[in-house]
């Protein structure tokens, strides 16, 4: 076996034995690989040992892999997201390439991608990135904030609202991780309770961490380092 597909194999199994663990169904949580700074070469690999649900958090380098791998693996159903910050000039590649934007928290960001999501593909589907923790150097909606933009963005027809991506400070040890996701996972049932039940999407935890973010509640853990390995220096 490759190193990525020994890597993915490891990363499936720890989110099974955590949902277990947690007396949840194995299934409720999807692995979403982070592939950011790794090549087409290397999502290739974790394709074809069935990985289907890939993240990118750097828009143009995401859509050139994004065009790289429907080249070279057409009628493979692959499901794209951006979880980076996007500025307003990158909001079209969002809109025309990707399936999911977890990182949304402006509504004029939110509008632009409704405006510029062409007709002919299925709405794109969006997560609300919430800062729980008040961090001054992250993005992120407020929590107070969040049913405002939720209740607007929701009015959008070429977007579809999923649920919440959030991201923490990075806590050590279980119990404390585990803290700060339960505060994103009440602020999640808060909108779910708000906005009903196509709001099913809870994306938090990564490689340091997803076994809290399981145990808390999470749907969706995004894992880069855990599949891919360290990343190459950006150069």
């Amino acid at each position: 076996m490759t190193t990525i597909e020994d890597n993915l194999q490891a990363q499936r199994q720890r989110v099974a034995l955590a949902c277990q663990t947690a007396g949840r169904d194995v299934t409720a949580v999807t692995l979403l690989a982070v592939s950011k700074t790794f090549g087409a070469d290397a999502v290739a690999e974790a394709v074809a040992v069935g990985q289907r649900a890939f993240g990118e958090n750097y828009i143009q380098e995401g859509v050139d892999k994004i065009l790289a791998l429907r080249a070279s693996h057409p009628g493979v159903a692959l499901e794209w997201h951006c979880i980076g910050p996007i500025q307003s000039n990158k909001t079209r590649l969002v809109a025309e390439h990707f399936d999911w934007v977890q990182s949304v928290d402006r509504l004029k960001i939110a509008q632009r991608l409704n405006e510029q999501r062409p007709e002919g593909l299925p709405p794109l589907q969006v997560c609300l990135q919430v800062n729980v923790d008040g961090g001054s150097n992250k993005s992120g909606v407020t929590p107070a904030e969040l049913p405002a933009l939720a209740a607007a963005v929701a009015e959008l027809p070429r977007l579809t609202l999923r649920g919440l991506m959030c991201i923490p400070e990075p806590e050590p040890g279980f119990e404390a991780q585990r803290a700060l996701f339960m505060r994103c996972k009440a602020v999640f049932d808060d909108l779910q309770r708000q906005m009903g039940s196509g709001v099913d999407t809870l994306s938090m935890g990564m490689s340091d961490d997803l076994d809290a973010a399981v145990a808390a509640g999470a749907t969706m853990v995004r894992v880069g380092r855990g599949v891919f390995g360290t990343r190459p220096p950006k150069g």
